[in-house]
């Protein structure tokens, strides 16, 4: 290729990127956009020059909060993607089914389509990724969620709706969706109690929407991910293990929370201590997990427990006497 191919290349390649920064619906200015180009501002305003002769109408906007967006009128292609966007669509649609039951065909499906509808640059990039996920011991993951109720909870979430819950009978503001250690959260007002609430969508029973909207609030931490992390009644439970047990750790319950594997729970006792129980493929990996904690340990379960750690304690000392 020549030099006039070579700089037409990636000047082609830089406005495909910023047409898919404005296909998102963003006001940004000349600087924002040249951060995320990682260009100049001067450049940027040739290459949002470039898109205009192509016939993209790119609205300047002025005053405050004002910068450049795409024209309400104008219809993007079918699919545009840059490198970055073409290999993360392969990675998402590859494993989403870790996470979501009953969606592996549509997913494969989806994926089949988006390459199809890419154009050859970016569909060279999206089929360069084969992902296979496979589960590891110290993930502690649950089992995939079914897709639909995930659907029936996002539509609610977007909608402002209502929703019903038919065990246990509530009626909740649902607000985001936060999935972690690969376990599905619903972040809820509950009106009645006039509290906020971290709920396992896999433990719940929604109804349709109910169609009787609500106003948004702000959410607790002013971020759903922490709330969940910090909150210890989420309606977790114990995972089967064929070790299990517990301990009272001198630590606060939300603290816990945050770093307790999935697969555990945790319950409030004062606010300085709190007990955590959880489970492992040995009684020494258990006894581990307590001891990452450092925090001091009373009233542990069952005696194996007991005896892992006092086991781990005579190792520990013996190791480290001089030779």
């Amino acid at each position: 290729m020549t030099a006039l191919g070579d700089v037409m290349a990636v000047t082609s390649a830089r406005a495909l990127k910023l047409l898919s920064i404005f296909g998102t619906g963003a006001t940004l200015t000349a600087g924002e956009l040249a951060s995320r180009l990682e260009t100049s501002v001067r450049t940027v305003r040739r290459d949002i020059d470039t898109l205009r002769e192509l016939g993209y109408e790119i609205e300047a906007v002025r005053g405050a909060g004002g910068g450049y967006r795409l024209g309400r009128a104008t219809r993007l292609p079918p699919v545009v993607f840059d490198e970055d966007q073409a290999v993360a669509a392969a990675v998402a649609l590859q494993t989403v089914p870790t996470i979501l039951s009953g969606i592996h065909e549509n997913a494969a499906r989806a994926l089949a389509t988006l390459r199809q509808a890419m154009p050859a640059r970016s569909r060279a990039h999206a089929e360069a990724f084969t992902v296979s996920a496979a589960r590891n011991y110290w993930e502690f993951p649950a089992e995939p969620i079914n897709g639909e109720i995930i659907r029936v909870l996002g539509s609610a979430i977007n909608r402002r709706h209502l929703i019903h819950l038919a065990e246990p009978p509530l009626t909740l503001e649902p607000h985001a969706l936060v999935v972690w250690a690969a376990r599905w959260y619903l972040v809820a007002f509950e009106p009645s109690a006039d509290r906020w609430r971290a709920m396992r969508v896999d433990r719940l029973e929604p109804r349709m929407p109910t169609g009787r909207t609500f106003e948004r609030r702000e959410i607790p931490h002013g971020d759903p991910v922490a709330f969940v992390m910090s909150t210890h009644d989420r309606g977790d439970t114990p995972a089967e293990w064929p070790c299990r047990g517990s301990a009272l750790i001198a630590l606060p319950a939300p603290v816990v929370a945050q770093f307790a594997p999935g697969g555990s729970t945790v319950e409030y006792e004062t606010d300085s201590s709190c007990r955590l129980t959880l489970g492992a493929w040995s009684w020494a990996g258990l006894a581990g997990l307590l001891l990452t904690f450092d925090a001091d340990l009373t009233a542990i379960e069952p005696p194996e427990l007991r005896q892992a750690l006092r086991a781990l304690h005579t190792r520990i000392n013996k190791s480290l006497k001089p030779a």
